[in-house]
């Protein structure tokens, strides 16, 4: 029996029963239907409600609180219309019926919007010391730091997992006992959740040499101080459409020279510039590296990932660069603390 099927309830079924088979489904519906298999109406917690209000009993049949004309699509109807009429009518469920109006199918809003799983391994490096953001991190690791009400650490994986990413490791050090208790393995969000235990500094890139076994697709890497609203999504796909062995994420970096600027040429005076912009691109700490890299990675030492870069460019092995346009911010010190607190409920609510 398939998910959709356990929601089917008969017609002469009590509320009370109906009440558990949609609070036993992960859908949050009831479907009706008769002797044949025809739907004839739709049980949700609002109709219960209302029909709870109008003094009806929980021990009266199911027909007489049921929506008796749902929207309905023929069975052969493509997912994105099936989509596009959820969304026109803000409903979160459409039945499909065949010629004869037997429930052939339900879908569901979330099936049909939730993003494609990725096997990906993802690596969030999780074990700074967060000595700028101090007293605050001397009793909490950074990724443990509440912002708009939740650890930072949460706010990154779940944006992972909203983009359909399972598989976790956390790189962990400082106060580890306190991250792998929150965290534990992960089924909380119905995700996997190993852990590399640094017994020492090891550098963003040189935790990597401790993973027990390689990936076998690209690896994303994220270091565990980060708010951004990146797809990676896009970026997975840029490192693979330009086949690239290491991508790193960079950001563009504006500053503002406060003086007029003075060219010259030995003792002479060609140009001036009164205070200019100077631009840069700056490391964004996200990157997707190859399973090959991997093992690139000296074993035991401290090594960066600007130093793997750096190594990879000697090599004249393809590298690339992603430059974010989305909202990033790098929370280092207390006054980036406050700024992502004040931002979290506008970007990320």
């Amino acid at each position: 029996m398939t998910d959709w099927q356990s929601t089917i309830v008969p017609m002469d079924m009590t509320i009370e029963q109906a009440v558990k088979t949609i609070d036993s489904s992960s859908m949050q519906i009831a479907l009706v239907t008769d002797e044949a298999g025809r739907l004839v109406g739709t049980i949700t917690d609002g109709d219960i409600r209302r029909g709870i209000l109008r003094g009806i009993g929980l021990q009266e049949p199911v027909v007489l609180i049921m929506n008796a004309n749902p929207t309905i699509l023929p069975e052969q109807t493509e997912a994105g219309v099936i989509l596009s009429l959820m969304r026109i009518k803000q409903i979160r469920h459409i039945p499909l019926v065949d010629h004869e109006g037997r429930l052939t199918d339900l879908k569901c809003f979330d099936d049909l919007v939730r993003p494609a799983r990725k096997d990906n391994w993802v690596v969030i490096m999780a074990g700074g010391l967060g000595t700028r953001l101090s007293p605050l991190t001397d009793s909490t690791p950074k990724p443990l730091l509440h912002v708009g009400g939740k650890p930072l650490l949460e706010t990154i994986l779940e944006n992972f997992i909203a983009s359909g990413f399972v598989n976790f490791y956390l790189s962990v050090n400082y106060k580890s006992e306190m991250v792998e208790s929150y965290f534990q393995d992960g089924s909380r969000w119905g995700v996997q959740i190993r852990y590399i235990r640094e017994n020492q500094r090891m550098g963003t890139a040189g935790a990597l040499s401790l993973l027990e076994e390689l990936p076998t697709e690209p690896l994303l890497v994220m270091n565990g101080d980060l708010l951004t609203k990146v797809s990676f999504n896009q970026l997975l796909e840029f490192h693979q459409s330009h086949k690239a062995l290491a991508t790193m994420c960079v950001r563009n970096y504006e500053y503002q020279v406060p003086y007029g600027v003075v060219n010259v040429d030995k003792h002479h005076l060609v140009g001036l510039v009164e205070k200019p912009k100077q631009h840069y691109f700056v490391n964004a700490g996200i990157y997707v590296l190859n399973p090959e890299v991997i093992r690139q990675i000296p074993r035991d030492i401290f090594y960066d990932m600007t130093t793997l870069f750096e190594a990879l460019m000697a090599d004249k092995q393809e590298t690339c660069v992603f430059p974010l346009r989305e909202y990033w911010l790098d929370i280092g010190r207390m006054d980036d603390y406050e700024r992502a607190n004040g931002e979290y409920a506008e970007i990320f609510a």
